[in-house]
């Protein structure tokens, strides 16, 4: 199993929990902005796995953009 298949499903998710864990340990309570803001993060990483990775191979640089 490559790890480059899911990376940036990976990421969203850490990126989600620190959301999360942000709102957590700021004030100790979960406000109705916060339970908001860690919901839609938890959808952006669900949507950012949903995506998949581009596969299309990539130009070699140099002078052939001429």
């Amino acid at each position: 199993m490559s790890i480059g298949r899911y990376a940036k499903a990976v990421v969203a998710a850490l990126l989600a929990a620190i959301t999360i864990i942000n709102g957590a340990v700021s004030d100790s309570l979960f406000t109705t902005t916060e339970i908001v803001s860690a919901v839609l993060a938890v959808l952006a990483a669900l949507g950012v796995y949903v995506v998949p990775n581009d596969t299309r191979p990539v130009p070699p640089r140099g002078d052939s953009a001429k």
